[in-house]
């Protein structure tokens, strides 16, 4: 992965197999003030609406890609896909009142579809395979649910990249989360903290994706990005995004 930069706004960028772009982005180069400084994404925190859709439009104006093709879905920390396609309207560059449909994971077999997920803590994972491209939103109910699994069906996939997430250094979970994990083997845990990235990269291997390419950031402890569980749930969020070229 790499950093890249164009009108003031960052990004981290991953090449999937020469076929995909994947863009994760940072809290900054945005107009939200207070807790939501400054490229909040996410339209249902208690951000200004007008500044929300201005951070949409510089992100995607930064990176390339066409806000009005743009597919998401209402995320909701379970294991279900939607596929984008042109009968489906995109939220992301003029939400209406309603909520898009429920799903945590988005795919396509079109070139030039973004797909987009918001997160603030939980990872964001791009799969590519021979049937198309996903991108998935990854904490760890969702991953628990088969969300990697089943995306990865759908897709074929053989390459995959896992953004920044919260780090092993800083998610302490309970024994039940612990527990939902224990048939993944040894080392998951750090005392109390649970390894998401390293959950997410062996769910990925299991589903016979041999190509994967993980940021290793922890949105905790890096201020360039927004976390749910250290600014005690009054945040913005970032997006992981990935299209076909």
């Amino acid at each position: 992965m790499n950093w890249r930069e164009a009108d003031g706004v960052p990004w981290l960028e991953a090449d999937l197999a020469g076929e995909a772009t994947v863009v994760f982005s940072t809290r900054e180069g945005g107009v939200s003030r207070g807790p939501f400084e400054s490229l909040n994404l996410g339209i249902l925190t208690d951000d200004r609406r007008e500044h929300v859709l201005e951070n949409r439009l510089r992100l995607a104006t930064a990176a390339g890609f066409d806000t009005d093709r743009v597919s998401m879905g209402r995320q909701v920390h379970e294991a279900g896909l939607g596929w984008a396609g042109p009968e489906i309207p995109g939220s992301y560059s003029s939400p209406g009142p309603e909520p898009p449909p429920e799903a945590d994971g988005q795919l396509t077999d079109e070139s030039l579809r973004p797909l987009l997920v918001l997160v603030a803590d939980c990872l964001p994972v791009a799969l590519l395979g021979e049937r198309g491209l996903g991108m998935l939103h990854c904490g760890w109910r969702g991953l628990v649910a088969g969300i990697i699994e089943a995306a990865a069906g759908e897709v074929g996939a053989r390459a995959a990249a896992v953004g920044p997430g919260i780090g092993p250094c800083c998610f302490e979970v309970g024994p039940e989360v612990e527990a939902a994990f224990a048939g993944l083997g040894p080392g998951l845990m750090n005392g109390r903290n649970l390894d998401l990235p390293e959950v997410a990269r062996r769910l990925l291997a299991r589903a016979g994706v041999e190509q994967v390419d993980s940021a290793d950031i922890c949105t905790y402890c890096d201020r360039r990005f927004f976390s749910h569980r250290r600014d005690r749930g009054k945040t913005g969020r970032q997006a992981g995004i990935a299209w076909l070229r």
